[in-house]
């Protein structure tokens, strides 16, 4: 292996030459020779991608796009063992005093807890970071629930111990780390009767969605499909449909037409977008460990429920959302919608379960199609319709683990299959027919 030349200055040598001085057109001009001198370079050592895991969230840092994470320190020895040295001989320069016996200074290179930290205060915690809420419940004299507020519960992601966490990672080769956050219960006021007797004490869950980049029309619609739960109670030990407290979807309550699923195509139909609204309800519940009756994904892999495997489609009156109650009180839900994220937030009482979600595990990935085109009559002679943009297939894995303290934990997947589509194109009118054949 051939090793690489650095050049270096006469100057710079402890020796250096005594350069020739002579004269240029009456310039005095002082000669200096570099020496060349061979150096072993070593290569940085390259570190795999970091996966940080809060519940469904997923937030990924790579440490070789951080060079401050690293830092060299010197390090002194007494027979092997570290030493905080005297001050006399942490003196530097030329007259540096002899080492006593025994005694080793060198320098070594080591990760910066505090640079760390602070990447993901920047890149991390303002996502996860919220501060709790208040909320007042009540009913008023129609006999609806009222929130005055919104119950979140306050999250805090604990930058320090993610730090160590992270560095613990880094020296032992592990690429997942689960968050350190902090939670904090909202300050709930439920100020009815009824609520109270029902157990309505506390959030249990929430349930959230990312919609951002959504067409104006979608907003519309998950807007409308979110509002239909506002203050929707479910009763301990029943079991939920999400279809049946939605209800008719169509332009007469509130719906206006925007992309769907439809078989092979994705059309505009009224309320595109609730699936949104679905997904945002399903993950609150399958975080909790309520019992899941039924849930589906979608036929192929849809960016706005990314990460893949907790997404939950519907399309009434066939495909649904169904869980068990199966809390020690009923259930309370209020819905809210911030900017671009959706919110199912589950009031109740909480029991003794600890459910923990781990995934996804993805395989099977497949690369789009070929380009799909159709001719239909339904379009006039010669116009295009896209009707599907290609995306890949793929399959996907999560696991959930629920324990109690009187039972065994349960563990329990959940499997999803994404279909690979083409692009897909439908043209006015019937194929040409080739020139070869004869009339």
């Amino acid at each position: 292996m051939s090793i690489p030349l650095l050049i270096m200055s006469a100057r710079k040598l402890r020796k250096p030459r005594v350069p020739r001085v002579q004269r240029v057109q009456g310039i005095l001009v002082a000669l200096v020779f570099t020496v060349i001198i061979p150096v072993k370079i070593f290569a940085a050592p390259y570190y795999p991608e970091l996966t940080y895991r809060y519940e469904h969230h997923l937030m990924t840092l790579n440490p070789n796009e951080y060079p401050l994470w690293r830092k060299t320190e010197e390090v002194w020895q007494y027979g092997g063992t570290e030493i905080k040295p005297a001050a006399i001989l942490r003196s530097d320069g030329d007259n540096i005093p002899p080492l006593p016996e025994g005694v080793t200074r060198s320098l070594r290179t080591s990760w910066n807890k505090e640079a760390i930290a602070a990447t993901i205060a920047t890149r991390i915690t303002t996502i996860i970071d919220r501060p709790r809420g208040t909320v007042s419940i009540d009913k008023n004299e129609e006999g609806e629930i009222v929130f005055e507020g919104v119950g979140f519960r306050g999250r805090t992601v604990d930058t320090a111990k993610a730090a160590m966490l992270t560095i613990t990672a880094l020296d032992t080769n592990v690429t997942d780390i689960h968050l350190p956050v902090r939670e904090e219960q909202p300050v709930i006021h439920v100020l009815h009767p009824d609520l109270q007797d029902r157990g309505i004490a506390e959030v249990i869950a929430i349930g959230e969605s990312d919609f951002s980049h959504s067409a104006t029309s979608r907003r519309h619609n998950i807007a409308t499909g979110v509002s239909k739960f506002n203050g929707h109670i479910i009763p301990q030990g029943e079991v939920f449909s999400f279809n049946e407290v939605l209800g008719p979807v169509n332009g007469e309550t509130g719906y206006v037409k925007e992309l769907v699923i439809l078989g092979d195509k994705t059309l505009p139909d009224y309320g595109g977008g609730l699936c949104q609204v679905s997904t945002t309800a399903y993950r609150g519940v399958w975080e909790y460990g309520f019992p899941i009756v039924q849930r589906r994904n979608h036929s192929f892999a849809v960016q706005y429920y990314a990460p893949q495997g907790t997404d939950a489609t519907i399309y009434p009156p066939y495909t649904d959302i169904k869980f068990l109650n199966d809390s020690p009180g009923d259930l309370l839900i209020q819905t809210h919608i911030n900017v671009d994220k959706a919110y199912f937030i589950y009031y109740g009482t909480k029991d003794n379960r600890d459910a923990e979600v781990i995934g996804p595990y993805v395989w099977d990935k497949r690369s789009p199609p070929a380009d799909r085109i159709e001719y239909t009559t339904d379009l006039p002679q010669g116009v295009k319709k896209k009707v599907g943009s290609a995306v890949s297939g793929m399959q996907a894995a999560w696991f959930r683990i629920v324990r109690t303290p009187d039972s065994e934990e349960s563990i329990e997947p959940f499997y999803s299959y994404y279909e690979a589509r083409p692009n897909f194109t439908q043209i006015g009118g019937a194929p040409k027919a080739p020139s070869w054949l004869g009339e």
